[in-house]
């Protein structure tokens, strides 16, 4: 019986970026390296049944929806093939969780897709990429796994949870109070929570792919002596949806919701979603605007996307 293949799908990133001086951790250039120059610099990876692709070669910090579109296409259309076990994407550290959010959104995969990441470009003297990319390899070859989910530092992360909270350290993902799914330990997972499971609403996909234009959602905060100048410019403009990042339990300024109520009776979508890491919004009886849970704004945003594209 032929082994089934893992498909590795470049996005560029830390993970393929490159520096001058081995010892410059920051001075790099994201996406330098084609993904297939990545892999074969692993020599743990050799030998194994992997296939590669280039999806995009960009700084994650600029993810565009083309490349979201061009991912979920191509991961829907690689999921569909009894010959593939799984998906490993390489991305950049800034925007994975928002990716990763997205991609579980939009396909709710029964076969594991496992984005993973680096802190330290390629050509650092201890890149972290290697060893990520091995571990997130080992996820995706795993029997029953399934679903989007990040790995990174040795951590399994679900999609819904895992988000980037440390700027500059190897082990910068998180996944709040929810906690990992698992870890891997040489080339084993050891799983402490289920695989995400669950279903994307019906046509979430084909409205992706078919949409002539996204709709516009801005993200705005909630902060001391926040006023409503910036929603009403935004309403006036046309936006089609607004996150409020708010603070506490989903607790907004009186002046800055007072432009957010007259937004939303003016026909934009508003969500209220909180800025604190961990923990999610509760109801309570003075709410004016509905909440997104336990989805951060970045996240709620990309909730609201796809919510306005149905």
């Amino acid at each position: 019986m032929t082994q089934r293949k893992i498909v590795v799908l470049g996005t560029g990133g830390t993970l393929a970026g490159t520096a001058a001086d081995p010892a410059d951790n920051l001075g790099y250039r994201a996406g330098e390296l084609p993904i297939a120059a990545v892999l074969a610099s692993v020599p743990a990876l050799r030998g194994l049944p992997l296939e590669s692709e280039e999806i995009a070669r960009i700084d994650s910090k600029d993810m565009s929806f083309a490349v979201w579109r061009a991912l979920a296409r191509r991961c829907s259309e690689l999921l569909a093939r009894p010959d593939v076990a799984g998906i490993v994407i390489g991305h950049g550290t800034d925007t994975l969780e928002e990716t990763a959010f997205f991609l579980q959104s939009v396909l709710a995969p029964a076969k594991p897709v496992a984005v993973t990441c680096a802190m330290r470009p390629a050509t650092a003297i201890a890149p972290d990429g290697p060893q990520n990319l091995v571990d997130a390899v080992a996820v995706a070859l795993t029997p029953g796994a399934c679903g989007v989910v990040a790995v990174c530092a040795g951590a399994v992360h679900a999609a819904q949870d895992v988000a980037k909270q440390h700027t500059y350290r190897l082990d910068a993902f998180t996944s709040g109070d929810a906690g990992p799914l698992g870890y891997v330990e040489e080339r084993a997972v050891r799983l402490v929570r289920p695989w995400p499971a669950g279903a994307a609403p019906a046509g979430s996909l084909e409205r992706v792919l078919g949409a002539a234009r996204w709709p516009r959602v801005e993200i705005v905060m909630s902060h001391a002596g926040a006023d409503g100048t910036l929603v009403d410019a935004l309403a006036a403009q046309g936006v089609h949806g607004l996150v409020v990042a708010a603070t506490g339990n989903g607790s907004v300024h009186a002046d800055l919701e007072a432009a957010l109520v007259r937004a939303q009776a003016s026909g934009v979508k508003v969500v209220r979603a909180s800025r604190c890491a961990q923990g999610r919004v509760q109801d309570t009886p003075h709410d004016r605007l509905p909440h997104a849970g336990g989805l951060s704004p970045v996240k709620a945003r990309i909730a609201l996307l796809l919510e306005l594209l149905a």
